[in-house]
């Protein structure tokens, strides 16, 4: 993402915060939203509630990762995935990974692409961090029922915040070389 000079830069940036806070702040308006109370409205949670679908996804995938593991899982109301007879974990809204996905888009969005190569990339990048989120949640449900110790006694979430935003910019890597190769 190499910029001929200055201005293009903090052009990018601001295109970048601009994204990012649209993205970031458009989820929590929908969270807002959709949970019964204060400005409720249940069109958004019939229709809109992307936050919802994302975490029954998650915790869908996470049960197949235990499953993987021996263990049979059972979806609670709450968002809580429980090995049957044994401990479960609650996938809470911060678990969702949505101030990441937004800051991945942001970067996506604010970059010179066109659209449909962000579209893509904004995909391939949404789904990546998916994946190891699903991960991280199914092997958290693991590790808790087995009575693992998290690595260097680094809570899961730090881990999973690690992992993401290493992820995002081997991403960025990939991305920035794609898209210059293209043009030089």
């Amino acid at each position: 993402m190499l910029y001929s000079n200055k201005k293009n830069f903090i052009f990018f940036i601001i295109k970048f915060l601009s994204f990012f806070l649209f993205f970031y702040y458009l989820t929590l308006l929908v969270i807002g939203l959709a949970s019964p109370g204060g400005y409720y409205s249940s069109f958004i949670e019939n229709y809109f509630d992307y936050v919802k679908w994302l975490r029954i996804s998650l915790i869908k995938g996470a049960s197949v990762i235990a499953y993987f593991f021996g263990y049979t899982t059972v979806i609670e109301p709450g968002y809580l995935l429980r090995v049957i007879h044994a401990r479960g974990v609650i996938v809470s809204y911060n678990c969702v990974g949505y101030g990441v996905m937004s800051f991945w888009m942001a970067f996506v969005f604010a970059s010179q692409n066109n659209w449909i190569k962000k579209l893509l990339w904004s995909i391939i990048g949404v789904i990546t961090i998916w994946i190891i989120n699903i991960t991280r949640i199914g092997l958290f449900l693991v590790s808790i029922n087995k009575g693992w110790d998290m690595p260097l006694h680094i809570d899961h979430h730090t881990w999973f915040t690690l992992i993401a935003y290493s992820a995002i910019l081997g991403l960025i890597f990939f991305y920035d070389r794609r898209f210059h190769s293209k043009n030089n």
